[in-house]
């Protein structure tokens, strides 16, 4: 009987430290290089998938989607939900899948998400545990005006200024819905919620908004920055150890 290839999402969560972001590099050793691998092994068949986006490395994601075609068959059904704990045993223990459940044919991990957030973690005093996870800043930040800044944010649509060089878009416009800091123990946390990030957007953004934090420009200077759509004006992109995927959105996902 000819095998019929059904399409499937997988849903994992990662700690990036270890690794060189999500897209396979040659000479370097990414998530999806992982995953592509314990797949083909669990499935025992050549299995490559395509994820939501990319991280760089160093960055973690608690949410993350990738979607994958596996040739199947009536004589040997998939039951994707049990094959969860053989995928984790081949995976290494800082990349866990949480769900594989199939999907139509046309669905695509990254063309169908609809909404994408972050988190951006930062601690102001030394902490073995928060290694590689937080960005310890040494200083004082005022975050009420941060937050003011953060609400301008909300106002543009053109992010060229926070945007990596040479990127392959075809547009720098995204709709970002939220924006804030929120002070949680001791140490902050940025939200950012939109329909679409640019490369290195989140990074640079937290950068621009701590140097208002540390009363180095003004909010009338970020507005400034966000209309010149100039890279070199805005704030240099903070360490990846902070910067969390947080959310991916799809209409047909239940959650």
């Amino acid at each position: 009987m000819k095998p019929n290839i059904q399409r499937y999402f997988i849903e994992l969560s990662y700690n990036g430290t270890d690794y060189h972001g999500w897209q396979i590099q040659p000479n370097a050793m990414t998530v999806q290089e992982c995953l592509d691998k314990a797949l083909s092994v669990y499935f025992r068949q050549p299995v490559v998938t395509l994820g939501c986006g990319r991280t760089d490395a160093g960055v973690h994601a608690t949410q993350f989607f990738a979607h994958f075609d596996l040739e199947i068959s009536a004589e040997k059904p998939l039951h994707a939900e049990r094959s969860i704990t053989g995928i984790n045993s081949l995976l290494p223990y800082r990349i866990a899948v949480k769900r594989v459940f199939p999907v139509a044919a046309e669905a695509h991990a990254r063309f169908d998400a609809t909404g994408r957030a972050y988190h951006y973690h930062i601690h102001f005093h030394k902490d073995p545990f928060k290694l590689d996870r937080s960005w310890l800043f040494k200083g004082e930040l005022d975050v009420g005006t941060m937050n003011e800044a953060a609400k301008i944010i909300l106002e543009y649509t053109d992010f060229s200024c926070f945007s990596k060089s040479n990127t392959q878009t075809f547009t720098n416009n995204c709709k970002v819905t939220e924006a804030y800091f929120e002070v949680k123990e001791g140490s902050l946390q940025f939200t950012i919620r939109a329909d679409r990030f640019l490369r290195n957007m989140v990074r640079a953004i937290v950068g621009t908004l701590v140097r208002i934090g540390k009363k180095e420009i003004t909010l009338v200077q970020l507005r400034e920055i966000i209309e010149s759509k100039n890279r070199s004006n805005a704030g240099q992109s903070v360490p990846a150890c902070g910067l969390y995927l947080v959310n991916v959105v799809y209409p047909f996902v239940n959650y």
